[in-house]
């Protein structure tokens, strides 16, 4: 071999080298790295903030919290439809949201984000200093294992969204990229940063599939430290937790030790509550808060009741028809029976006056569609004239209403006569046509909707409307709602600031035939589902805005729901022992930022000496630090109610660290009663 040939095959070998030495973002000079990346626009949080808004960054560290929960838990593995997970995991993902703006990411496990313009793809190089509990460090092995795993074996949700990836892979040990499939989808590449990291070292030898309460330790800031199979799960901080010091979590973990007793009865639980026997309570139901806390522990101050504002409640809660039930094909019949729902009088007498009715799939945020549409709107409703209702054009949406007195004769005539026109005629009392007769289950799990339920189910049956109530166990409600075996039921849809594609798995075709998926109400309607897409490929917030509501006015107008109510506020009695910043986050209520405070305490046992003193004892004492009883034996017990099983963090707007166990989501936790 020639000198000048030698010199060519090392030129060429240099060459070689220096291509894939290259990061991929080196290959394209306009992609910077970055710590975090908004769905439009730009995130709030400058590179160099030193903390959220919200938290107090002196916030102590110590002490513990009771959180009480109703339902069981049988598992702890959250990535699976099987069993009933508890709070045990404690697995992290590459970037997570705040509280105070629409949808941004910032890097968690991923130190900075790389994404073109046409966000075709993504880059995360992950923190060299990121560990997972047992010492090892977080690598790209772990994030391709982690998607490959979910996206093959998970619940329908991963598989729903991870199908739009072409492919994942190593670039380097912290490094990983993820190539989306041809469209457009400009919410990916921060959906794929909610994906949870999973060790690879300790899953691969484990099904996914299976529920288990053998579950590896992940890297977050608590791990599970001990509990009682359906009864009690303790999480204990991590000391030495790797992510302790980034300014996106300063303020943040507090308590040292969490616990989550679970109740089958919420009237025990509220009770164990006044007794002393968790700390913090999200009340969710009117009545209750209007008449359940006349007691001495709150008169004196040991119980604190407060009212925490919250904005960007976006929700849409109801009764659900199941369209997959013949009777229900007909949208008269959906329609017609909105009118025997009388959400005023249930207010005035049921609720207190605490609540306004919800019209809007979006709202109250502007999202939700208002008026008739807008000129931008009709660009996109326009070609489907003669295929969505006429009303879409025409009418704004409002749900039928009362006076509030109960007299719902008006209502009810007009009802009878949707009905009579569509071809529904009494026979034997009961509505029928074509030999089905209009006689249905209402599902629920909570006796709470059947004080609500029982005056709906009356006024149907005024208008020949055959409707029974079939209250069951949480267990099996999850089933029966995996397989779609209902008539009607109770459901709370949870929407972001930034829709995308969870509008998929609420409203597609696609979904209303997957197993444990969210279209509850079964909506095959190609319209839905090229709005939806509209949803998901808006380039800018006021596209975004602009599809929203042109959707929101095509699922009002289908009567796919009978809406019920909402509050902007949240509602949370607590022993007073704790402190929040006096700064609340605009779009939820998180207990992530709360601390415990040894004064307060002090004073509480102090109030509960003077207070039991009189009475021989029989006042609720002061729940002793690190003490707290565990529930009484006849209220097995599991934490909050489980999350929608394999849910991603989004950005839902209930956001408690109670709820991060329930469901945000999106599901069907949370309601309010």
């Amino acid at each position: 071999m020639t000198r000048s040939t030698l010199g060519l095959v090392f030129a060429t070998l240099l060459a070689w080298s220096a291509v894939f030495a290259l990061p991929a973002a080196a290959q394209d000079p306009n992609v910077k790295p970055v710590p975090a990346i908004a769905m439009h626009g730009e995130p709030k949080y400058e590179p160099d903030f030193k903390h959220l808004d919200y938290v107090n960054p002196d916030a102590p560290k110590g002490g513990s919290v009771v959180f009480g929960a109703l339902g069981t838990f049988d598992s702890f593995n959250p990535y699976t439809i099987q069993g009933t997970p508890g709070p045990g995991a404690s697995y992290e993902t590459l970037t997570t949201s705040t509280l105070d703006e629409p949808f941004s990411q910032y890097g968690l496990i991923a130190e900075t984000i790389e994404t073109p313009e046409d966000r075709s793809w993504v880059i995360f190089n992950l923190r060299k200093e990121a560990r997972w509990h047992d010492g090892k460090p977080i690598t790209a092995d772990d994030v391709v294992y982690t998607f490959d795993i979910l996206k093959e074996k998970g619940p329908p949700f991963y598989q729903s969204y991870f199908a739009s990836v072409a492919k994942a892979e190593k670039l380097g040990d912290l490094r990983v990229k993820f190539t989306f499939a041809p469209g457009d989808n400009r919410e990916l590449p921060l959906i794929i940063g909610q994906m949870p990291v999973l060790p690879q070292h300790l899953w691969k030898d484990r099904d996914i599939t299976q529920p288990t309460l053998d579950i590896p330790d992940g890297s977050g800031p608590y791990k599970l430290a001990k509990f009682e199979a359906g009864r009690s799960v303790t999480l204990q901080r991590v000391p030495d937790y790797w992510g302790k010091n980034l300014p996106i979590n300063i303020g943040q973990n507090n308590f040292d030790t969490m616990r989550y007793d679970y109740y089958r009865d919420g009237t025990v639980a509220l009770e164990a509550f006044k007794g002393g026997a968790f700390d913090i309570r999200l009340e969710n139901s009117a009545k209750q808060w209007a008449t359940a806390y006349q007691i001495p522990a709150v008169k004196d101050g040991r119980i604190v009741r407060e009212v925490i504002p919250t904005e960007g409640r976006n929700l849409m809660q109801g009764y659900v028809f199941n369209l997959r039930k013949d009777i229900f094909q007909d949208r008269k019949v959906r329609e017609a029976l909105q009118y025997a729902f009388d959400f005023e009088w249930s207010n005035k007498t049921l609720f207190y006056g605490q609540y306004v009715r919800i019209r809007s799939y979006f709202g109250p945020s502007e999202l939700g569609s208002t008026g008739l549409p807008s000129p931008e709107e009709l660009k996109i409703l326009d070609p489907y004239k003669g295929k969505i209702p006429d009303e879409v054009f025409t009418t704004e949406y409002n749900p039928p209403k009362t006076d509030g007195s109960g007299d719902d004769r008006a209502n009810l005539e007009i009802a009878s006569k949707i009905l009579e026109d569509a071809g529904w005629k009494i026979e034997n009392g009961v509505r029928t046509k074509n030999g089905k007769k209009l006689d249905f289950e209402i599902l629920l799990d909570d006796p709470a909707f059947e004080r609500v339920t029982q005056p709906f189910i009356q006024n149907l049956g005024e208008i020949g409307v055959k409707a029974h109530i079939r209250s069951v166990d949480t267990a099996q409600y999850g089933k029966r709602m995996d397989q779609f075996d209902y008539d009607m039921t109770v459901n709370l849809v949870a929407e972001s600031l930034s829709p995308g594609n969870e509008q998929r798995d609420f409203w597609s075709s696609k979904s209303a035939d997957t197993t444990a998926g969210r279209n509850l109400s079964g909506i095959k309607d190609p319209v839905i589902d090229a709005l939806v897409e509209r949803v998901i490929a808006a380039k800018n917030r006021d596209d975004l805005v602009t599809a929203t509501r042109a959707l929101d006015r095509v699922l009002q107008w289908g009567f796919y729901y009978i809406p019920h109510w909402n509050a902007p506020f949240d509602r949370v009695a607590y022993w007073n022992k704790y402190a929040h910043p006096a700064t609340m986050p605009k779009y939820g209520l998180t207990y992530e930022t709360w601390w415990f405070d040894p004064q307060k305490q002090a004073t509480l046992q102090q109030k509960a000496a003077a207070a039991a003193a009189p009475q021989g004892g029989s006042q609720p004492a002061a729940p002793a630090e690190n003490q707290s009883p565990a529930p009484a034996e006849n209220a097995s017990v599991a934490a909050t109610p489980p999350a929608d099983r394999g849910s991603t963090p989004m950005p839902y707007i209930i956001g408690a660290v109670v709820v991060a166990f329930v469901a945000f989501a999106i599901g069907r936790r949370g309601r309010k009663q």
